[in-house]
């Protein structure tokens, strides 16, 4: 399991004065408010940057960070991730899982024979769509519905699925 959970990427600077667009890659952007501060991938190292001030504006989140106060301090991250650590992250409900902790895992079908491995996960707007590597059948888009979803074992890095009819 990953320790860093990523929350963001920052698109562009928004004004002068350091603040930043950034395309949440939560299910709650409202998140942001609750966080007291993102780790900013610089490239080379985690920076961490405190949070001074969150709004909304059309799908992505404005943030100003305390000490960050010209365009120039802020501009050279356009495109960086934003992270938080594992334990700052949601509570989340049974049968739901982080993106980070499925990415690699082994798909195995019903019956235990091997299908694949999950290299992807497309958000949709109904369900999320997983996209597995099969030697047999390369690409394959498997809805993340409980037809076709069976188990998901995060300790043995295992997903078992069903293959509806039509899905290959």
């Amino acid at each position: 399991m990953e320790d860093l959970l990523k929350v963001g990427v920052i698109t562009t600077t928004h004004g002068v004065r350091g603040e930043v667009k950034v395309y949440p890659t939560t299910d709650e952007p409202e998140r942001f408010l609750e966080l007291d501060y993102v780790l900013l991938d610089t490239g080379r190292e985690l920076r961490k940057l405190e949070i001074k001030n969150v709004k909304f504006f059309k799908n992505l989140v404005i943030l100003k960070f305390k000490g960050v106060d010209n365009i120039n301090d802020i501009e050279k991250y356009k495109g960086r991730d934003l992270w938080i650590p594992r334990e700052e992250g949601q509570e989340l409900e049974e049968d739901e899982y982080y993106i980070a902790d499925l990415l690699g895992m082994s798909v195995v079908l019903e019956d235990g024979q091997e299908f694949g491995t999950l290299k992807d996960v497309m958000e949709t707007g109904a369900n999320d769509v997983y996209i597995i590597d099969s030697a047999e059948h390369g690409e394959v888009l498997l809805p993340a519905i409980k037809e076709c979803i069976l188990d998901v074992d995060l300790e043995k890095n295992v997903m078992t699925i069903h293959l509806m009819k039509g899905l290959i």
